[in-house]
């Protein structure tokens, strides 16, 4: 019901706060998901987090009855599968730039007729118990979030969202500005041309739409939700920790 309830909010473009978790240990997942966040993704990108240790964030995500995303190292099915097996809700995938990269992704999230999943059992499927429930019930609920980072994406979005089977974008604006020739300059007028772009075609498409929020403020998060965002992801355990030892270290200069 969780995961159902999720996608239900994601197509209807509702208003959604997740965050990222960087670091392996559970407590600070309990803490996020304490925190009344829509979903929790799991940044294995950027960080040293191990498939046994991303199944510990998933189950204790779930406990408290929020949705687990893991984000995982690479488009590669070794890493993917593993993850879905252990029971996550779903996947929020970086770097789609195509709609053969669309597929392929579709195919490893998906069991057929509609991808290539493999059938097995493992936490997803109850250790066997929920064997039956969890096949029937996963190509309708399971939860595909792709990241756009590249002009390339931004220029073949119609393509990229032309599957059913996308339920959210979520736009990465560094890359998208590095990409571009302008790294890190957000305000440029290109990176802002192409987020647009991005967020108008969600609209046309129907899919829910969000950016993340290193710093995030009541007015930075009302500021994000008028320019067309339908989620937002508000900062991670590590920018949390990053902002603390900044204030830290200002006060101990300070004081010496």
């Amino acid at each position: 019901m969780r995961r159902e309830l999720l996608k239900k909010a994601l197509k209807s473009r509702k208003k959604l706060f997740g965050a990222w978790v960087s670091y392996a240990e559970p407590s600070i997942t309990e803490t996020f998901a304490k925190a009344g966040f829509d979903f929790l993704a799991i940044d294995m990108e950027h960080s040293s987090i191990t498939l046994p240790e991303a199944k510990s964030i998933i189950t204790v995500s779930q406990h408290y009855n929020v949705s687990c995303l893991p984000r995982p190292v690479s488009h590669s099915n070794d890493f993917i599968k593993p993850l879905l097996e252990f029971g996550a809700d779903g996947m929020l995938i970086q770097m789609v730039n195509n709609a053969n990269e669309v597929k392929r992704l579709i195919d490893h999230l998906k069991y057929p007729p509609i991808g290539k999943r493999s059938y097995g059992i493992n936490r997803a499927q109850g250790y066997g118990f929920d064997f039956n429930e969890y096949i029937n019930n996963w190509n309708n609920s399971s939860i595909f979030m792709i990241q756009v980072e590249s002009i390339e994406a931004v220029e073949k979005i119609d393509e990229i969202l032309d599957f059913d089977e996308i339920d959210g974008v979520m736009i990465g604006p560094y890359d998208i500005s590095g990409s571009l020739g302008v790294p890190g300059q957000l305000d440029h007028p290109k990176v802002i041309e192409a987020s647009k772009k991005v967020i108008e075609a969600c609209k046309k498409y129907e899919k829910s739409c969000g950016t993340q929020l290193n710093d995030p403020k009541t007015d930075s998060v009302d500021e994000l939700f008028n320019l067309g965002y339908t989620f937002a992801i508000l900062g991670s355990d590590l920018f949390v920790l990053w902002k603390w030892a900044e204030q830290m270290k200002k006060i101990i200069l300070q004081s010496k």
